[in-house]
């Protein structure tokens, strides 16, 4: 597959990111596990490696997965290799590093670009490529001081361009008006489709970055209606953000019926599960840019591997909406 453009900031970006959530290992929010489990750093640097050799480059991270630990991994992945990376990040949740766990968020200027140099220097960077907001919702002067923040940090080299972590059209219409806003991060998988969104990023000119793009995890084929996930793994940790998909740790009867009705062509022409699945958000729209998450150099090298296979045709995606409309 051809490289897609990262929105108005026409940086070229593989067609597939990787999204580094699980490699910040264990951390709280509300109380609750948000992370995947354990993870090993070392595995972690193998396959942010192995996509890097594989034709990914784009990474996507954020000071909050494990409280800046996803981002000091990565720094550690890329070092001598910076100029093969586009850097995705984002702000806005304070995090405390001795006890891991998240406390709420700042949106003052001064602790955005704070919280900028702390991602730089986790990074081993002097610039983020692209700034991204990470709080899900924010009210209308808020957006302002935000919008006022980055466009200045652009402007002082700091960053080259932004964007915001949302499912808010509303909000991404508004945020977006701003020059220098080059992609809205929104969910989007077979199971949770997003046409209102994409056709605005189709619309503005703008990146539409593509999180739980296998559904955390459930695109994998790995979980039935008798897996149970513990309170130590996200998904079984009770938030509430996560039922559509997870419920009180087990994968939702109605989106596993959903699958089973697709599985067959996600499969067909030698893909995996997730391959098909990725090749569904890429027939999808031109400007998506689907972000996997993993933990091992052998989930990249399946997530890679549907770059080769590339995009469903036509007459699979319309009977996939045929059998899930």
């Amino acid at each position: 597959m051809e490289n897609r453009l990262l929105g108005r900031s026409g940086i070229k970006v593989s067609p597939m990111g990787i999204g580094s959530w699980a490699i910040g290992g264990q951390f709280y929010m509300d109380g609750k596990i948000d992370g995947y489990g354990k993870t090993d750093d070392e595995t972690s640097i193998k396959a942010i490696q192995t996509a890097l050799d594989l034709g990914i480059n784009l990474i996507d991270t954020s000071d909050a997965y494990g409280i800046g630990h996803s981002e000091t991994v990565i720094g550690k992945a890329i070092e001598g290799k910076r100029n093969q990376v586009v850097l995705a990040t984002k702000f806005g949740y304070m995090g405390n590093e001795a006890t891991r766990t998240l406390n709420g968020y700042n949106l003052d200027p001064g602790y955005i670009e704070r919280a900028c140099e702390a991602s730089m220097r986790r990074l081993k960077t002097d610039t983020i490529d692209l700034y991204q907001l990470h709080v899900w919702e924010i009210g209308l002067s808020e957006m302002e001081t935000v919008l006022d923040t980055l466009e200045r940090m652009t402007e002082k080299g700091k960053i080259r361009t932004y964007g915001w972590s949302t499912d808010l059209v509303n909000g991404a219409k508004l945020f977006s008006e701003n020059r220098n806003c080059s992609a809205i991060q929104h969910q989007l998988n077979i199971l949770q489709d997003s046409p209102e969104m994409i056709q605005l990023c189709e619309e503005r000119n703008l990146a539409s970055i593509n999180r739980s793009p296998l559904a955390m995890g459930l695109l994998s084929g790995k979980f039935n209606q008798d897996s149970l996930l513990s309170p130590d793994d996200v998904r079984g940790a009770g938030h509430s953000w996560t039922e559509a998909v997870f419920k009180n740790g087990r994968p939702a009867p109605e989106v596993l019926k959903k699958l089973n009705k697709v599985r067959d062509i996600l499969t067909s022409n030698g893909r995996t599960l997730v391959q098909g699945s990725l090749a569904w958000i890429w027939a999808k729209s031109s400007v998506t840019i689907p972000i996997p998450g993993f933990k091992t150099p052998q989930q990249i090298k399946e997530n890679a591997g549907a770059m080769e296979l590339g995009k469903l045709t036509p007459e699979q995606m319309k009977e996939i909406d045929q059998l899930l409309n």
